[in-house]
């Protein structure tokens, strides 16, 4: 009559996207603690806050603008 979840494949995709400066600390906390299974996305406008980020995929927002 039910069918238990856990018999279900999982085809879940999950990212985190931290923005920022506390949104990069968010980030690496997570990765910190061997958070598994995620995909981690760091943006800011920071070149060098990014460059110590250990994240799958890092973006520079506004480089232009801000100039990094």
């Amino acid at each position: 009559m039910f069918e238990l979840v856990d018999n279900v494949p999982q085809n879940a995709v999950i990212k985190v996207v931290g923005v920022g400066g506390g949104g990069g600390n968010a980030v690496k906390h997570m990765i910190a603690n061997d958070i598994e299974g995620v995909d981690f996305i760091c943006a800011n406008t920071d070149a060098q806050a990014l460059n110590d980020m250990s994240a799958n995929t890092v973006l520079q927002i506004g480089g232009n603008i801000t100039k990094g």
